[in-house]
Parts: C-alpha cells; sequence; structure tokens
C-alpha cells in the first residue's frame, strides 16, 4: 500500500474513531488494524496507545493513525538506503 493511500486510509479510520457508540468494539480492532499497517515494535507500541485511546472516555479526538502516519513517513530518523547505479 502506498504511503499516500494509507494516509488517507488512517484519516478515515480516526474519523470512524470519533463515532463513541461502537468504543468497545472499535477499540480492540483499532489496536489491531494499527499492528497490520505498521508492522514491528513500534506497530505493536502504536496499537496498545490505540486500544488505550479509543477505550478511554474523552480521548477519541485525538487522530492516532494520522500521528502515526506522520510519525512513520515525515518525522523517522530511519533513512532507507540508497542504491545507486554505475555505469
Amino acid at each position: 500500500m502506498g504511503k499516500y493511500k494509507k494516509l488517507a486510509l488512517s484519516i478515515v479510520l480516526d474519523l470512524i474513531g470519533l463515532i463513541t457508540i461502537f468504543d468497545i468494539i472499535w477499540a480492540p480492532l483499532s489496536g489491531y488494524i494499527m499492528t497490520q499497517l505498521y508492522p514491528g515494535k513500534k506497530g505493536k507500541i502504536a496499537g496498545i496507545m490505540s486500544f488505550v485511546e479509543e477505550i478511554l472516555p474523552g480521548l477519541d479526538i485525538i487522530p492516532t493513525f494520522t500521528i502515526m502516519w506522520f510519525y512513520t513517513y515525515v518525522f523517522s530518523k530511519s533513512e532507507q538506503p540508497v542504491i545507486e547505479i554505475s555505469k
């Protein structure tokens, strides 16, 4: 999945999280989705944070998925290796 499609999906998932009626169902589901979108240790940590943010009253306004996208694609210091081809 491209990073901008992942951003759009993150925004939609954050909007779904604003519907407080479904928190008991949405909280574990959002945690699972977060771990699938962002694999590895950072995805697991973000999944836990997403679960807690959704299950606690009043925290639904925090855009956890979008914040994770920005952390991953904008603020992360991990550089992708550059492969140079010489002739």
